[in-house]
């Protein structure tokens, strides 16, 4: 019997495993086959405390990997493929073997959602990103594109605008699906160009970098070329949550709901955290500064209820 398993080895995952093992909790983390979360491939991280001079996405999982295990962390590299948390006692199976705890804390993530373009893969990291926080400042005097119609296609265009000399927001219809205001910010600002009833069905460049995409009008069939050096994927993420499907409460997106305030979920010695219950700021730190939440959240309901 575990007194807590860890389901997903980001940051979220990685934090609750510190401050669980330190806690002598002696966590098991079922840190799945793909782990390590979106950090895996994000090339540069230059806003995460403690490191001033940057440091790779993989070269920062592996060090805070390194210090839960360094605690005592037990890890399993396979994924969870079902859960019962109906009884007291909460069970994990990956595939056959069956995992009981006392405790779950989930931090499955969420995935960017891509366009699915084989270039796309090939670009990534370098030109190719699914977040303007962490790389806009990578883009400085230089012109990028946005593809994408919602409330964070816009958000992630005006953040861009502080660095780039052009923001493209390349739309497959001809009106944005964003709230009025977020959609007049972006066409008021005169760094931003709407390039409308279009998709991108190509992305080019050399081994240094990405220099532009093929558009395709939808209405015309018509190919031209853009000349940028960044496309920012803003079409939405996809929280990892199918696994808890009837059983944790989840927003209509599928993003898992945690009371106010903490990390608890409407499963008593359940908790989530980081980007698998969060859909606002989805940034490694938040999602570290959740992990020690659950695992604080763990430590006292499992005094409270031992």
């Amino acid at each position: 019997m575990e007194n807590v398993i860890i389901i997903g080895s980001g940051p979220a995952g990685l934090t609750s495993a510190i401050y669980t093992a330190r806690a002598n909790l002696k966590p098991l983390m079922i840190e799945g086959e793909m782990a390590g979360g979106q950090l895996m491939i994000t090339s540069d991280v230059e806003n995460f405390p403690g490191f001033e001079h940057g440091i790779t996405g993989p070269d920062l999982i592996h060090v805070m990997r390194k210090q839960a295990e360094r605690f005592g962390t037990r890890f399993v590299t396979q994924n969870v493929t079902r859960v019962d948390f109906s009884g007291a006692t909460k069970k994990v199976w990956v595939e056959d073997q069956l995992y009981e705890s006392k405790t779950i804390i989930v931090s499955t993530g969420a995935t960017a959602k891509y366009l699915g373009i084989p270039s796309e893969k090939k670009f990534m990291g370098r030109g190719v990103s699914a977040c303007a926080t962490c790389d806009g400042a990578f883009f400085k005097n230089v012109n990028v594109a946005v593809v994408g119609g919602g409330d964070t296609a816009m958000e992630e265009a005006n953040f861009l605008t502080r660095f780039a000399n052009k923001v493209y927001i390349i739309h497959r219809r001809n009106s944005f699906a964003a709230s009025k205001i977020m959609s007049d910010r972006a066409l008021q600002n005169p760094k931003i160009e709407a390039i409308w009833d279009s998709e991108v069905v190509e992305v080019f460049g050399t081994m240094k970098g990405m220099e532009g995409v093929k558009l395709k009008n939808k209405k015309t069939e018509v190919i031209s070329d853009l000349a940028v050096h960044g496309l920012f994927i803003a079409i939405g993420h996809k929280p990892n949550t199918d696994l808890f499907k009837d059983i944790l409460d989840m927003n209509e997106v599928g993003y898992l709901k945690t009371r106010p305030g903490s990390t608890y979920t409407n499963i008593a010695g359940v908790f989530a955290a980081g980007d698998v219950q969060d859909h606002v700021y989805r940034q490694a730190i938040t999602a570290a500064g959740t992990g020690c939440m659950a695992a604080i959240d763990c430590e006292r309901w499992l005094e409270a209820n031992s």
